[in-house]
C-alpha cells in the first residue's frame, strides 16, 4: 500500500508490549497510532481519520467495549474490532452487541491472523466510504437535475407564454380571444391554416398555459409515418409484435398521460388509423400492437390540419364522426398573407432572435427591406418569414441593417415582380403598417416617454396621439414598471 493511501490504524492497550506486537505486524501497510487508555485514544479520533479501531477490552478505567461505543459516536464509520481473552461465549456476544464491534481477537493472537483481520476490515471501511461518496454524488446530481429540469421547465413555459404569440392584426386578435377562453380547459382543439402558419406553436402554447403545463406535450406529424408505424408510435406495442419489435413500447399518448398529445397533419391518416383514434377519444383507452390488453389514458388532444376537413368529409376521406370529435372547438389560423401588419412585428421579432443567436449586431431593417418584406408573397406563411429573415442575419454584416438585397434572389420568396398583383396590399395599407412597427418601436425603445417619442419620429403630441388612438396603441403598456 502506497504511502499516500496508507489508511490509519489506532490501536488501544494497557500494556505497551502488547502496543509493540500490533506495530510491528501493522507498520508495513498501515499508518499505525497507539494509545495506552480510552481517553486519549478518543483524543486521537477526535483530531484525526481513523479507518480501523483495534481495542483490548481488559483495560483500567474505561472497557474495550465503552471504548469502542464512545467512538462509534465520533467516527461511526471506522471499522471497531476487539481484542478479548474472555472464553465465555456469551460474554462476547455481548460486548459485540453493546459495542456494534465488526469482529473479535482471541488473546493470544497469531500476527498474520490480526493482519488479514485488520487487511479485511480497512477493505471494509474504504467500500463503506467510497459507497457513501457515491450515494453523495448521486444526490448532489439528483438535487442539480432536478434545479435544471425546473430551470428548463420554466424556460419552456416563457417561451411558449401566451403573449409571446406575435400579431397585432384584427384576425390574430380573433385567434388570441379564442385562445383564452379554451386555454383553462381540458376541451378538444383543432386548429386550422395553412403549412407554416405556427399551429404547432399556438399548441404548445395551449399546453404550457393550460391546467396541464406540469405533465408532458407530445407531438406527431401524422403524415410523416405509414400505418403501422404511425400506430407503433402513437398506441405502443408489445414484444414480439413484428418484426424488429424486440421489447414492448409505450406510445405517445400513455407518455403524455395526464398532459397533451399534438397530432399534426391529421387530415393525412387512413380510414383505419381514424378509427383508432375516435376509440381513444370516445373511450380513453389505447390497444397497444399485439398486446391483449387495453390501457387507460388521460390526455388532452389538440389535432391540426392544413386542408378542409369538412370537404374532406364529403368526399369520403375523412371519417364524419372522428371530426365531429376532433371539432369541439376550431380555431383557424390565418395566413400570413391576411396579417400583413404583423409582418414588421414578425420581421423583427425574427431579426433580434437570429442576431442574438449568431452573436452578431444587426440593428434592423431598411425602409425599402421592409417595404419589400410588406409586398412580397408568403406561401410559406411565417416560417418561410422566418427563414427568409434568418438567411439575410447570417448575410448582413456586422452592424449593417438589413437591406432589400440581402433579401432577394431568394428561392423561399416570390419577388414583388413577380408576385400576384391582386395579393399586393394597398400602399395605404402598408404606410399604416410602418407606421405602426415604427410608433411601437419607438415607445418601447423610449419607454413610453410619448413626448421623446414624437420628437423622435418628427411628430407633434397631438398627431402623435391621433395615430396611436387609430391603430390601438397603448403607451403605458411599455413604460418599465
Amino acid at each position: 500500500m502506497s504511502e499516500s493511501v496508507r489508511l490509519k490504524v489506532l490501536a488501544i492497550d494497557d500494556e505497551q508490549s502488547s502496543l509493540n506486537a500490533i506495530m510491528r505486524t501493522l507498520r508495513r501497510d498501515f499508518d499505525v497510532r497507539l494509545s495506552r487508555n480510552g481517553h486519549s485514544a478518543l483524543e486521537v479520533l477526535r483530531s484525526e481519520e481513523i479507518a480501523v479501531i483495534l481495542a483490548d477490552q481488559r483495560m483500567p478505567e474505561m472497557s474495550g467495549v465503552q471504548l469502542l461505543q464512545h467512538a462509534r459516536n465520533i467516527q461511526p464509520e471506522a471499522v471497531r474490532i476487539l481484542i478479548t481473552g474472555y472464553t465465555d461465549a456469551e460474554t462476547i456476544v455481548a460486548a459485540v452487541n453493546e459495542g456494534q464491534i465488526y469482529y473479535y481477537i482471541h488473546k493470544p493472537w497469531e500476527p498474520d491472523e490480526l493482519l488479514l483481520t485488520i487487511q479485511r476490515a480497512a477493505e471494509r471501511y474504504s467500500l463503506v466510504k467510497e459507497n457513501r461518496r457515491l450515494v453523495e454524488a448521486l444526490e448532489s446530481a439528483n438535487q442539480q437535475l432536478s434545479v435544471e429540469n425546473a430551470l428548463l421547465h420554466q424556460q419552456v413555459e416563457a417561451h411558449f407564454r401566451f403573449d409571446n404569440i406575435i400579431g397585432n392584426s384584427p384576425p390574430m386578435q380573433q385567434v388570441f380571444k379564442l385562445l383564452q377562453k379554451v386555454i383553462p380547459t381540458d376541451t378538444t382543439v383543432l386548429l386550422l391554416g395553412e403549412t407554416g402558419t405556427g399551429k404547432e406553436l399556438i399548441a404548445r402554447a395551449i399546453h404550457f398555459n393550460g391546467p396541464r403545463k406540469d405533465k408532458l406535450f407530445v407531438a406527431q406529424n401524422c403524415g410523416a409515418l405509414p400505418d403501422n408505424l404511425l400506430e407503433s408510435e402513437l398506441f405502443g406495442h408489445a414484444r414480439g409484435a413484428f418484426t424488429g419489435a424486440t421489447g414492448d413500447k409505450k406510445g405517445l399518448f400513455a407518455i403524455a398521460d395526464g398532459g397533451t398529445v399534438f397530432l399534426d397533419e391529421i387530415s393525412d391518416t387512413s380510414q383505419a388509423m381514424q378509427q383508432r383514434l375516435l376509440r381513444v377519444l370516445q373511450e380513453g383507452e389505447v390497444h397497444p400492437l399485439g398486446s391483449e390488453s387495453m390501457l387507460s389514458v388521460d390526455v388532452r388532444v389538440v389535432s391540426a390540419a392544413n386542408r378542409d376537413l369538412q370537404l374532406a368529409v364529403r368526399e369520403g376521406k375523412f371519417r364524419q364522426d372522428l371530426f365531429y370529435r376532433l371539432n369541439i372547438f376550431p380555431i383557424r389560423i390565418p395566413p400570413l398573407r391576411e396579417r400583413r401588419e404583423d409582418i414588421p412585428l414578425l420581421s423583427d421579432f425574427f431579426r433580434e432572435k437570429y442576431a442574438v443567436k449568431q452573436g452578431k449586431n444587426v440593428p434592423g431593417f431598411s425602409h425599402e427591406a421592409l417595404a419589400y418584406l410588406l409586398k412580397a408573397d408568403y406561401p410559406g406563411n411565417v416560417r418561410q418569414l422566418e427563414n427568409l429573415v434568418e438567411r439575410a442575419v447570417t448575410l448582413a454584416g456586422e452592424g449593417e441593417f438589413i437591406s432589400p438585397d440581402l433579401l432577394q434572389n431568394n428561392p423561399t420568396l416570390e419577388s414583388p415582380e413577380m408576385a400576384n398583383s391582386q395579393a399586393r396590399p394597398q400602399l395605404k395599407d402598408m404606410v399604416e403598417s410602418m407606421e405602426k412597427f415604427y410608433i411601437r418601436q419607438a415607445l418601447e425603445e423610449l419607454n413610453g416617454n410619448i413626448s421623446r417619442v414624437a420628437q423622435e419620429l418628427g411628430l407633434s403630441r397631438l398627431g402623435l396621439h391621433k395615430k396611436m388612438q387609430r391603430y390601438g396603441i397603448d403607451s403605458t403598456k411599455f413604460k418599465e414598471n
